[in-house]
């Protein structure tokens, strides 16, 4: 019988399968660092506030990417390249959704609708990296290997999630509030079709490295496109709904002793 939990284990257990994953958290971490970074140093003298936030919600990314390829040295392994067909970030990127590398590697100050975007785009992809680091921790959070990764990788990811709900209801108190209803419908629509494409795309890669059967690989393929489906009608809105969150200011205090963050 097919599970999550029996899914990752292959993974976790075959040296190879376990690089790319690695590889591609690593990376995509990494490009959410590098896009963070960019954005805090161009943040408009009106929203200035948000720049420490942004900024931190980068060094956790950063730090994210190290974690993974603690990971990978552990076992002796360095990355390997990521296939463009698994690159989330650059395929949302290809469809419109977030600000762009080349906006961003300009000197020229963002907006304020620039802030709606970036946060809207974080918003939808934080919901999406929550869920799916609260089933590994579910599954592995005791883990001998990665479950400290999980349980700092986890924390992080619902500090992120938390502060893009605050930041967004503040700036709709604000008078954007119909630009952000607008920009967080289009955001999540496109990446629950990035998210569909990325996961058949990798669970393909993994399949050839594990030696699935075809009828194993297609079940999955299957299970992919049934939640795409109910995503598409009906899903997406868990990523658009703003509410005030338990854990204010989550982003707004002083960022963790660096030997927090080992895996």
């Amino acid at each position: 019988m097919l599970s999550a939990k029996r899914l990752f284990q292959e993974i976790l257990g075959n040296d190879e399968s376990f690089r790319l994953f690695c590889s591609i958290a690593a990376g995509g971490e990494a490009q959410g660092g590098w896009e963070n970074g960019r954005i805090a140093a161009l943040v408009p003298h009106s929203q200035r506030a948000l720049a420490p936030k942004i900024a931190r919600h980068g060094a956790d990314e950063d730090k994210h990417g190290r974690i993974f390829t603690a990971l990978l040295r552990r076992r002796g392994l360095t990355p390997c390249p990521v296939p463009p067909e698994t690159d989330y970030t650059m395929l949302l990127e290809r469809r419109g959704i977030g600000l762009a590398h080349d906006r961003l590697a300009r000197q020229e100050p963002l907006t304020e609708g620039d802030l709606v975007v970036y946060l809207a785009h974080s918003r939808v992809t934080e919901q999406r990296a929550g869920e799916q680091m609260r089933l590994l921790l579910r599954h592995f959070a005791g883990h001998p290997e990665i479950g400290r990764a999980v349980r700092v990788i986890a924390h992080d990811e619902d500090n992120h999630l938390a502060y893009t709900h605050e930041e967004l209801l503040r700036l709709a108190a604000a008078g954007h509030g119909r630009l952000i209803l607008r920009t967080l419908r289009a955001c999540a629509l496109a990446e629950i079709r990035v998210h569909r494409d990325v996961s058949l795309a990798v669970m393909a890669h993994m399949g050839r490295i594990l030696g699935w059967p075809r009828p194993r690989a297609a079940l999955l393929a299957a299970g992919i496109h049934t939640v795409y489906a109910w995503e598409r009608l009906a899903g997406w809105r868990r990523m658009v709904a703003l509410r005030m969150p338990e854990r204010r200011d989550a982003l707004g205090g002083p960022a963790p002793a660096p030997a927090a963050e080992y895996a």
